[in-house]
């Protein structure tokens, strides 16, 4: 019996569990607003839980764990944490509107500014990495400091060992256009020069957090992206567990995709390439919808065709910032969600 069998069948049981308590073992309220799990990292994830905490009370992040730039690289480095960086954005993002939330979401995002060692570290990673040591649990200590900035819902990570990101990348040295090198590391690959054919995460077969399978299980609908594609988003389907919860689940999946290339990492890259590469890494992966900004898909059809391969429809929408900026405004990415989820999704039980 092969690990992923065994894997698949520890999910349905735990699904099937689920089914049979209605939920009782969460001790959450059904029948109010729709359980979503947004999966992702950095800014677009940001963005995402910006907007869905408007929507819904009933919001878990789980967010990627291969940063090794700045001040989550230098306290991975030295005290083999996990990099606690996009966990601390995710928080901050999941604060409230009023004084307390506003006030504690600019301390955490706090960076300090010296000429010692403290340069550039944010407030928000050395008080999660302290709870982290204290506790000697990262999902305890994340639940901790949600309840001091009262987010607005729960950041977990997607894996419990910090992880390293490796990409083959043609043309990574500029000298060589026509050569796939092996990059490594989630700042190096996003930046890169060349462009990236493919990812992978070291250690191959890393654990997924327990509380973050089952928050996948348990959802109503399930987010991915927007975000760095191919160091944010893709990393969540090479975690083998969370990648089997993601099909097996009864939620709704909704891929919401970035408002332009990122330069380095997605240069030139078209909406519709987006879902090809995301079909190499999970060809197995199913979709319900495909959400786009209106203005960013130049070729519709050629979108259409690549959300057909996930069984998925597109949503197009305006959900960009007026000023310009490739930055979704949070109040448009709210109301874009919102018609997705009574649209496409069942009659489900929060209506």
């Amino acid at each position: 019996m092969t690990g992923r069998t065994l894997r698949l069948r520890r999910l349905r049981r735990l699904t099937s569990g689920r089914a049979e308590d209605g939920g009782a073992r969460t001790g959450r309220r059904r029948g109010a607003t729709p359980k979503v799990v947004a999966l992702g990292g950095g800014q677009g994830l940001s963005a995402s839980l910006t907007a869905l905490r408007r929507i819904t009370g009933d919001l878990t992040a789980v967010v990627t764990v291969a940063d090794d730039g700045g001040s989550s690289g230098r306290l991975r480095e030295e005290l083999g944490v996990l990099p606690p960086g996009d966990l601390r954005k995710a928080l901050a993002a999941l604060c409230g509107d009023d004084d307390w939330g506003q006030t504690w979401a600019r301390v955490i995002q706090h960076r300090f500014q010296s000429a010692g060692d403290l340069h550039e570290h944010a407030v928000g990673n050395l008080l999660i990495v302290a709870l982290w040591e204290q506790l000697g649990d990262p999902v305890q200590a994340l639940d901790l400091v949600g309840k001091l900035l009262g987010a607005q819902g729960r950041v977990l990570p997607m894996s419990a060992v910090p992880l390293e990101l490796q990409a083959l990348v043609k043309g990574h040295d500029p000298a060589r256009p026509e050569d796939v090198d092996t990059v490594r590391g989630q700042a190096t690959v996003a930046l890169t020069p060349g462009e990236v054919l493919s990812v992978q995460v070291v250690p191959s077969d890393p654990p997924a957090v327990p509380e973050a399978v089952a928050a996948v299980l348990d959802a109503d609908w399930v987010v991915l992206g927007p975000g760095s594609w191919f160091s944010s988003v893709i990393p969540h389907l090479l975690v083998p567990e969370l990648l089997d919860a993601l099909m097996v689940t009864k939620a709704r999946r909704v891929l919401s995709l970035n408002l332009a290339p990122q330069p380095g990492e997605t240069e030139g890259f078209s909406p519709q390439r987006h879902l090809e590469v995301l079909a190499r890494h999970a060809p197995k992966l199913a979709l319900d919808v495909v959400l786009a900004d209106e203005a960013a898909v130049p070729d519709r059809e050629s979108l259409a065709d690549a959300a057909k391969r996930f069984g998925a429809a597109v949503e197009l929408a305006p959900v960009a910032r007026q000023d310009g900026s490739p930055k979704h405004d949070p109040e448009l990415l709210a109301a874009a969600y919102d018609r997705i989820f009574r649209m496409h999704g069942r009659i489900g039980p929060w209506r």
